[in-house]
């Protein structure tokens, strides 16, 4: 009977030493914080233009599936917020300023969006609109409740693209955020402008016209068994 019970108290002890180290992880898991994608060069990218007298690529890729966006501890899609990693890669000898840059999202209706800012993406998140509508995107509705937390504010602050130059053969990337709330296929048909942009003496470059459709055509790469 001793036996019985030192035996039965051991193997609770294991089961529960167990059941903390699976919380302990699930917690970490779930605290993770935010990594930027390691940024390849612009013209790797389907979605791209390239000025090669001025040697700048300027890419896009969408983080509009749930299997790429799920390195976001934000459901930005609940709200209607689309995450586009943007891109740009400087070939020249000479750094490039971007300080004046102007990015826009022109829809296939000719809506135009200029990026959420930081201050927009935290009001969107702490106060979740009511609305039932279906998400214009694929991803399970979750609303948002309440303020936004530490780690949310740390994310979208880290995301979002803040390069002031690109030094030459560099590249920088970093995520804008729109708003595409309503919009049942805000990628197709659409437009991205990026003007602003200038070179090293001060004058500006020609803009940057990528059309979404080069994303949405392009081979999806395959899926890992």
């Amino acid at each position: 009977m001793v036996m019985f019970y030192r035996r039965f108290r051991r193997t609770g002890f294991q089961t529960a030493v167990v059941a903390v180290l699976v919380l302990a992880a699930t917690f970490c898991v779930a605290a993770k914080d935010f990594v930027m994608p390691k940024a390849q060069p612009a013209k790797t990218y389907p979605a791209h233009d390239a000025h090669p007298t001025e040697a700048v690529t300027v890419a896009l890729d969408p983080y509009d599936m749930a299997d790429k966006a799920d390195i976001f501890s934000v459901h930005y899609s609940d709200e209607g917020l689309l995450p586009i990693f943007l891109v740009i890669t400087n070939d020249g000898e000479q750094p490039m300023a971007l300080s004046g840059m102007k990015a826009q999202l022109v829809t296939v209706n000719r809506t135009k969006m200029s990026p959420a800012t930081v201050d927009d993406i935290y009001r969107r998140l702490s106060r979740p609109s009511t609305s039932t509508a279906p998400s214009p995107l694929p991803f399970p509705r979750k609303k948002v409740k309440g303020a936004v937390g530490q780690q949310a504010l740390e994310e979208i602050q880290s995301a979002q693209f803040g390069a002031r130059a690109v030094e030459p053969h560099t590249t920088q990337a970093g995520f804008l955020f729109f708003d595409v709330s309503g919009i049942s296929t805000p990628l197709a048909g659409a437009h991205f402008y990026l003007t602003g942009v200038r070179d090293s003496k001060g004058d500006e470059m020609m803009y940057f016209e990528i059309p979404l459709e080069k994303y949405l055509s392009a081979p999806q790469p395959a899926k890992p068994n």
